[in-house]
């Protein structure tokens, strides 16, 4: 949920918001995942979840199970989670720790942590067979500040020239040395454009976010990217606050030593498509994850990260940054899922954007291009 900001260079005229069909429509969903999530890079998590050779975690890419895992070489791998005799899935719990080897459990066909076959029993039998022409299928991977992408398309674009306005951009903020002190599962009743497009702007706040416009006034700040697949900016902390958390204090140590004195006194909000969502705060950082379920239906996974020097001091109040959020994002859930009744009803048409509502006006252009709308 960020904000309207006073840079609107990317409003335009006229703006309105999109059909029901795109909130409720099963076979637009599917189009989704093909057009906008099977082609481009998601966001599936930090690095430091795989912290040791042989760590995994499996992840949902536009509706593949895909295996992440940390090579014996210590690269990041991503491969598709099917193996490749008679298309069994291959692993089923969420995370863990691989040895040397993946086996499928059917017929106890073996990989290396580099995707090779090597043991296909009795495959020796079958004339012509050849390990090396069966790899598992594997899907790109690429690293952000300490954020882990996949894309699965059979040619993706490079990650570098995909993300070329955000490389750089936001390393004054120490993003990749920070580390996970809470995450949060959420299950939200409403379109996952619906999820993306309320934090996008904060025209809503005085009266859905008490308690936030007491710490960031909703008519502060500018954005500064405001057309195509990046978009946000930042808001004004408003004094006698330090942050945004329940106290109003910071809860714990700035993210990083390198903030000039207008960054500690401001928040910056990002949305990344096409699933991550970036909040970059003076003393912490949290990200969600969206994932689309079904028309009606997103799971948005959120997490908390910090300076890792607050272990052990005795000042750290993580539960403070974690507390105002959770708030907060119920109250955008609530009111996203009545967003997702009124637009399921036959008399709803779409309505005007204001100024105001610049950011998912442009969000909606870009996911609209994407589309091939």
């Amino acid at each position: 949920m960020t904000a309207f900001l006073r840079t609107v260079a990317s409003y335009q005229q006229g703006a309105r918001t999109m059909p029901g069909e795109y909130y409720t429509s099963p076979a637009l969903l599917a189009e989704e995942r093909e057009l906008v999530h099977a082609r481009h890079w998601n966001c599936v998590g930090r690095a430091s979840q795989l912290a040791e050779p042989g760590d995994y975690v499996l992840c949902d890419v536009a509706g593949e199970s895909i295996i992440l895992l940390r090579g014996r070489d210590g690269g990041l791998r991503a491969f598709f989670n099917i193996c490749r005799h008679r298309g069994t899935r291959i692993l089923m719990e969420p995370a863990g720790q691989l040895s040397e080897t993946i086996q499928c459990i059917y017929h106890a066909w073996t990989y290396t942590t580099d995707g090779r076959l090597i043991g296909a029993p009795h495959m020796h039998e079958v004339e012509g067979f050849d390990k090396q022409d069966f790899p598992l299928h594997q899907a790109a991977v690429a690293e952000w500040e300490g954020f882990v992408f996949v894309n699965i398309a059979a040619e993706p674009a490079p990650f570098r020239e995909a993300w070329a306005p955000m490389i750089g951009r936001l390393e004054r903020f120490n993003l990749a040395g920070l580390q996970a002190g809470r995450r949060v599962h959420y299950e939200i009743k409403a379109n996952w454009k619906l999820v993306i497009q309320n934090y996008s702007e904060c025209l809503h706040c005085p009266t859905i976010h008490p308690e936030l416009v007491t710490r960031l006034p909703y008519q502060s700040g500018a954005n500064d990217l405001t057309e195509g697949p990046f978009l946000g900016g930042y808001m004004e902390i408003m004094e006698p606050h330090q942050s945004a958390t329940s106290s109003g204090r910071y809860c714990g140590l700035l993210v990083s030593d390198g903030l000039t004195t207008e960054e500690r006194r401001r928040a910056y909000y990002y949305s990344l498509m096409p699933n991550l969502l970036l909040s970059i705060h003076p003393d912490y950082v949290n990200y969600y994850l969206v994932t689309p379920v079904a028309p009606d239906l997103t799971v948005v996974d959120s997490e908390w990260l910090f300076h890792p020097a607050n272990e052990g001091n005795p000042a750290f109040n993580p539960e403070d940054a974690v507390a105002m959020w959770d708030v907060t994002n119920r109250q955008d859930w609530d009111i996203c899922e009545r967003s997702q009744l009124g637009i399921s009803s036959r008399r709803y048409a779409p309505g005007p954007y204001s100024p105001r509502e610049s950011v998912p006006a442009a969000w909606d252009r870009e996911y609209l291009r994407m589309m091939g709308r």
